[in-house]
């Protein structure tokens, strides 16, 4: 009932940074840089900048969960973007954190649940979770997890343990986590008896106003 499609890797050339600091991280940035830390196997914190607009390309065209392949100073360092700081106005990336990943190696990410196909008539479809947690080797995310609703009947759910995942990909979350609910979609005489109820509660508020007014 799933699709994937495969995390591929993404170049770039990563600055060590000699300052840190806000001054530094606001300079950085004027400069068109983000300011990163990458981290992780017991290593030292190392920071580093990034090409804005090389990393927001990475992110946009191949998702959070891409590996990245980061040249410093002439070696190569696999990685994952951890965590992101997000300007809550102009929605520009401010500063990223990157874990240092191996290749063979499973890690633990959020992925995607993107749910496509027209259900049976007469039915409506919500999603109730949009993303999932699995385990996958470093090279190996899904991208997404495609989940097909074509003519699916109303009373249908599905739940995280029912979405198929590639070979070698483990389920993180709970397996009865539902994910996407089919129910009966309201009929015309369903609108109007909740309209008809919600005009005569309406009139019964109207009706205790005018008595409370006259009482006083």
């Amino acid at each position: 009932m799933a699709k994937t499609q495969t995390s591929s890797t993404n170049n770039l050339t990563a600055l060590v940074r000699d300052k840190t600091g806000k001054g530094a991280s606001r300079r950085a940035r004027r400069e068109g840089r983000i300011p990163a830390v990458l981290y992780g196997h017991g290593s030292e914190p190392q920071h580093l900048e990034l090409s804005a607009h090389d990393f927001a390309a990475v992110l946009r065209h191949a998702g959070t969960n891409a590996v990245l392949t980061l040249d410093i100073d002439g070696k190569e360092q696999l990685a994952l973007t951890k965590s992101l700081d997000i300007h809550p106005i102009r929605r520009s990336i401010q500063h990223a954190d990157l874990l240092v990943v191996r290749r063979g190696e499973k890690v633990t990410v959020e992925v995607n649940v993107v749910v496509q196909g027209e259900a049976a008539s007469g039915t409506l479809v919500t999603q109730d979770a949009n993303s999932i947690e699995i385990e996958a080797e470093a090279l190996s995310i899904p991208e997404q997890l495609t989940v097909s609703v074509e003519d699916v009947e109303a009373g249908t759910q599905i739940t995280a343990g029912q979405i198929e995942l590639p070979a070698g990909v483990g389920l993180v979350s709970d397996p009865e986590l539902l994910v996407v609910n089919v129910v009966a979609a309201p009929t015309a005489e369903d609108l109007e008896a909740e309209g008809g109820g919600a005009s005569l509660e309406a009139q019964a508020d109207t009706a205790e106003a005018a008595d409370s007014e006259a009482a006083e």
